[in-house]
């Protein structure tokens, strides 16, 4: 048993249920000519991997595309040669966006000469987010594990997935599950034990590109820290620092 990594293959419907994880998410995928419901009460995080689809029956959603959509659009309707990941948070409103394609690299920094970019950021603080990470070939990064779980696809490249309890290839259509270090540690392959969720990413000759899904954040804006806050100037003080005006 992989206590890091869980690989699932292109099949329509529901892949894996984490609906009772502090931040619950169900991992779905839409395959060929389906049509798919969105349900009030959830967001749905969307990356269109092959083919074409259509979300509501009138925003086009083609290959490279992501997006974030909620029960306001119904529902998606793949192409005959559709493959749509599609990720369900349970519990949160979040707000109608499709964009793309995908950029050849991230717009901001991460580890070990990696580089992401938020795709759908936090509208507040808390908030899930979807991100596009970019690995240059040649990458060998820093074993780590994360807070809360990640949903991840390979839209292109390949790669290695290492962990202590055994090594899985990457390569382009790829979805997966980090789940998150929940504290407990099991032994590896070596015997050693190590803290579940415990791995890092490689690639050798070829780049790869990760869409990864985060259930939760610590970053984003709040009521009392945002742009359109922060820049509203009264007498050379910003209206962060003054309580008497900010909306109640």
């Amino acid at each position: 048993m992989n206590h890091t990594f869980s690989a699932f293959s292109w099949q329509n419907g529901l892949l894996f249920d984490y609906s009772d994880n502090l931040f619950p998410t169900k991992l779905h995928a839409l395959v060929g000519a389906q049509l798919f419901p969105l349900k009030e009460g959830s967001t749905y995080f969307v990356f269109q991997q092959e083919g074409f689809a259509y979300v509501g029956g009138r925003f086009p959603l083609p290959a490279g595309y992501y997006g974030s959509l909620t029960a306001k659009e119904e529902f998606i309707q793949g192409s005959d040669d559709a493959k749509v990941l599609i990720i369900e948070r349970i519990g949160y409103s979040g707000v109608f966006s499709i964009g793309g394609p995908i950029e050849e690299t991230g717009r901001l920094k991460y580890i070990d000469g990696c580089t992401d970019s938020l795709l759908v950021p936090p509208v507040k603080l808390g908030d899930p987010c979807f991100n596009h990470l970019h690995f240059p070939a040649g990458i060998d990064q820093t074993m780590h594990t994360h807070p809360s779980m990640r949903v991840g696809l390979v839209t292109r490249g390949n790669g290695t997935c290492t962990t202590p309890f055994g090594d899985i290839p990457l390569v382009p259509g790829q979805i997966f599950i980090i789940h998150p270090d929940n504290g407990n540690v099991e032994p590896g392959t070596d015997g050693v034990k190590y803290p579940v969720g415990s791995h890092c990413f490689s690639t050798n000759d070829s780049t790869m590109d990760v869409i990864a899904y985060h259930p939760d954040s610590d970053f984003g804006p709040m009521d009392e820290d945002h742009p359109m806050i922060n820049r509203t100037i009264v007498n050379g003080i910003s209206a962060k620092h003054l309580e008497a005006i900010r909306t109640k």
